[in-house]
């Protein structure tokens, strides 16, 4: 193999993230020609509905699987909170890479916390999980749809459309945005979406030759509680249409998972957490959803499923 071509969003987001694989890469073999297919996806292109409302993150994904089966990239690279729980048949995770900063950040002109807002202040996101943790702890905030790219949803708070908006610390550290966070949100007051911060590498199921090429890619720790976060997700139907948290550390060989489902408008906020020796991530994440259910998350996203 003397060559790869990695698909990407065109986001400036997406494309550093195939730029870092893209160096990583030529790092690991000074031999390998490395190109990049830059795709505009359907998630990019519809931007006044919310995810929940046009079928959810796969619209990320879609046309860079598509690129894959169509023999004109070898790999995708994606931010894992993006890929739904369940992948196409004939298509799998080759690494997970170590993760950045998992934590929802704060960004505002005017105010250093959400805590300092008053009431009525605009609070902009394009998550349901963070808008129900919002209205669970601050009540008397709005909370106002916000989609785009980064540099979108920054314009539209410098142009005085919302007070203070929401974004993951990860993006904005690796655009080097990091001086707009006014606050990290404790994991405890914003329970991170699975698999936030954390970089992935998709491939045809069938190309085991790339699979032993991006080995040295993955990351035991991250891919552990990532895999902790996502069998949890999956267990409840994890989807945009549900505001569901999974957030997983490891503490020597124990991982520690703590979950959350909650009602969009933050009326009902169930928690649960547990742990396990890291070898059984798949295992620890279906006992935090049992723990949910135990509590009635399956009426709740019954409940919040006839809503919408």
């Amino acid at each position: 193999m003397d060559k790869i071509v990695i698909a990407s969003r065109e986001s400036r987001l997406a494309m550093w993230q195939a730029e870092h694989i893209q160096a990583r890469l030529q790092t690991l073999y000074p031999g390998l020609t490395v190109e990049i297919l830059g795709m505009t996806t359907q998630g990019d292109q519809i931007l006044d509905k919310t995810l929940s409302k046009i079928g959810g993150k796969g619209l990320f994904v879609k046309e860079l699987e598509q690129a894959l089966q169509q023999g004109r990239a070898d790999l995708a690279v994606h931010s894992i909170k993006d890929v739904p729980m369940q992948l196409p048949q004939g298509f799998s995770l080759a690494a997970i890479c170590e993760r950045e900063d998992p934590r929802d950040a704060v960004v505002s002109t005017r105010y250093a916390d959400l805590a300092d807002l008053p009431e009525g202040a605009i609070v902009g996101t394009s998550s349901l999980r963070r808008e129900a943790q919002v209205r669970a702890r601050f009540p008397h905030l709005q909370v106002k749809p916000l989609r785009g790219n980064v540099q979108t949803r920054l314009a539209k708070l410098d142009q005085g459309d919302y007070d203070a908006i929401i974004l993951a610390a990860s993006g904005l550290n690796r655009l080097g945005l990091g001086d707009r966070i006014r606050a990290l949100l404790d994991p405890e007051d914003s329970l991170p979406a699975a698999g936030q911060g954390a970089l992935g590498i998709e491939i045809l199921t069938e190309r085991t030759d790339l699979a032993a090429l991006l080995t040295v890619l993955n990351h035991a720790e991250t891919h552990a509680c990532v895999s902790a976060e996502r069998s949890l997700s999956r267990a409840l139907g994890g989807s945009c249409q549900l505001p569901l948290g999974a957030y997983a550390t490891l503490d020597g060989e124990q991982l520690q998972l703590s979950g959350l489902l909650a009602h969009p408008d933050g009326s009902m906020v169930l928690r649960a957490n547990a742990s396990a020796p890291w070898q059984y991530a798949d295992a620890l994440g279906r006992t935090v959803a049992k723990s949910l259910r135990e509590q009635g998350a399956d009426e709740l996203i019954e409940a919040i499923l006839e809503e919408q």
